[in-house]
């Protein structure tokens, strides 16, 4: 797996961007990206491609401002 980068565009999908993504689905079967290094995710939940975004968004005129925050500390395993 290489290095990648996930951006948050406003009211739209998540842009994966990198060499060597790979996504998978709950049965952990590996969706065939066709070798692209730059693909979009769905946020809207209206694609019918999905995990894919296809546009759909821009019909419903979702909206998610997201901005950037410090996550709290992730809980310390039990003892």
């Amino acid at each position: 797996m290489g290095d990648s980068e996930i951006t948050v565009r406003p009211n739209g999908p998540l842009l994966v961007q990198g060499k060597g993504i790979t996504i998978k689905d709950a049965q952990g079967k590996v969706f065939d990206l066709a070798g692209r290094e730059a693909i979009a995710l769905c946020r809207c939940g209206a694609s019918a491609t999905k995990p894919f975004c296809d546009g759909s968004h821009r019909k419903l005129n979702f909206t998610a401002d997201s901005q950037a925050v410090a996550l709290p500390p992730p809980p310390k395993p039990q003892a």
